[in-house]
């Protein structure tokens, strides 16, 4: 159960050394309680304090790093059922499975592209974040050897174990241990062997059981052989089945405070017809899962499952934007255009992609309207002539073109009339109404 900030109090030093940055050992506990410091800031508490102050303040769902480096994938940590209610912190990983029994050229190449997978959006790196190796021949040295293979092949990319085999488990953990791989296939035949592979390398096990009582009756068993970082999969495979068990899984964790399964869920979705697994890894990503397992990462899958990813994880009480500043697309000179847009992500990347596309250097103005989209900053009052002739005086971009010309997006052509007025000794242009239009706009402008 979370403290309160007086219960919280009670376990601080109480000396009021301002150490922690606030006035008042009861002001920092205030502001612990809302979890808007960490216990850390406080240099004097007791380790019994932070005993029990760490198992109150630890969140419902257990948190941990899937892989190491840059790259590692942070799962857990999620304390809504809706992202409206505040937002989803740690964006699920999507998995790319391979059975051991392909041949080695196949797992080279498909590794590969799983290294190769990263794309850009909205100024965001995009990629597949894990290989998922299947225990498929039944042979323990074949296991190890293409585990081997894969990180070798995919050296930054995260492993996952797929092997109920306790034997082969650890002679394929032992081979990949420094990667700190997920271990996946603990069930209740296997449990006490596969923790202790999992506690000995200090890696996180993948629990699985049908159903959610025989899934929760199994990892408080885990739990007690000295396993804390598990990931559940509850026998969920059809869409139906991921909705309800996944949304019972995290209602129990987070309304009900029930630990046995408060920790991240997998789902392994595999299908033949890749349009029918991207559906069913939708649904995944969509509700809950924090590990999608897929058999297929053709471009067009990717890019469809990333998009989807991207928006659930964006905050959105707060818009995706960039800086407010002049940007130079290419090497523009003093006599290159100027086009102004706003700074919500997406206009800004569509923008400047279809700018780049045209090949013809160019100041792009970039105004802070809070993240909104041209035309809904338009009708907020955010994007007038007023405030965008305020931009451009203050932007100092006058020091650096030579022309006084500024192109307005053309769904906006409304204001070219006030922002000459505004603007005085400007001329205003009407560009485009859609991005699509800007490279021949543009180049007939050469």
């Amino acid at each position: 159960m979370a403290l309160s900030g007086v219960e919280i109090f009670k376990l601080l030093p109480k000396t009021n050394c301002k150490k922690c940055g606030f006035p008042t050992c009861l002001a920092f506990a205030m502001k612990l309680a809302q979890a808007g410091v960490e216990l850390e800031k406080c240099p004097d508490v007791s380790e019994e304090a932070k005993r029990v102050l760490g198992e109150a303040s630890a969140p419902p769902i257990r948190t941990f790093a899937l892989g190491i480096g840059e790259k590692a994938v942070k799962m857990g940590g999620e304390t809504v059922l809706f992202r409206h209610d505040k937002k989803f912190f740690n964006p699920c990983a999507l998995a790319l499975n391979l059975k051991d029994t392909l041949s080695d050229d196949e797992i080279a190449k498909l590794a590969s592209e799983v290294s190769g997978s990263e794309m850009e959006r909205v100024g965001q790196k995009l990629r597949v974040d894990a290989v998922s190796i299947e225990y498929a021949s039944n042979d323990s040295r074949r296991y190890e050897a293409v585990v081997k293979l894969v990180a070798e092949k995919a050296p930054f990319t995260a492993i996952i174990l797929v092997c109920k085999d306790a034997a082969a488990a650890e002679t394929a953990v032992k081979a990949v241990a420094s990667r700190k791989p997920l271990l996946y296939g603990a069930a209740s035949d296997n449990a006490d062997a596969m923790a202790a592979i999992a506690k000995a390398h200090k890696i996180p096990l993948g629990v699985c059981a049908e159903g959610l009582e025989a899934l929760s009756s199994l990892t408080e068993k885990i739990k007690s052989l000295g396993v804390d970082d598990m990931v559940l999969d509850s026998g969920a495979k059809t869409a139906k089945e991921i909705i309800e068990n996944n949304t019972q899984i995290r209602r129990s964790a987070l309304k009900k405070n029930f630990k046995p399964l408060g920790y991240p869920i997998i789902n392994f979705v595999l299908r033949a017809d890749p349009a029918v697994e991207s559906a069913i890894a939708s649904v995944a990503i969509a509700k809950y899962s924090s590990i999608v397992v897929i058999s297929s990462i053709e471009k067009w899958k990717n890019l469809a499952l990333f998009t989807l990813r991207q928006n659930i994880y964006t905050d959105p009480q707060v818009p995706m934007q960039v800086e407010q500043k002049i940007y130079k697309v290419g090497e523009p000179a003093p006599e290159s255009p100027l086009l102004i847009t706003t700074n919500f992500s997406l206009t800004y990347f569509i923008v400047s992609g279809e700018v780049e596309n045209s090949k013809v250097p160019t100041w792009l103005a970039v105004m802070d309207c809070e993240g909104l989209s041209v035309l809904t900053a338009w009708a907020a009052g955010k994007f007038t002539a007023a405030k965008i002739s305020q931009f451009i005086k203050e932007s100092g971009v006058e020091g650096q073109i030579g022309h006084k010309e500024l192109i307005i997006p053309g769904q906006v052509a409304i204001l070219s009339g006030a922002l000459e007025d505004k603007l005085e000794g400007w001329k205003i242009t009407v560009g485009p109404r859609e991005a699509n239009s800007i490279p021949t706009f543009l180049k007939q402008r050469k």
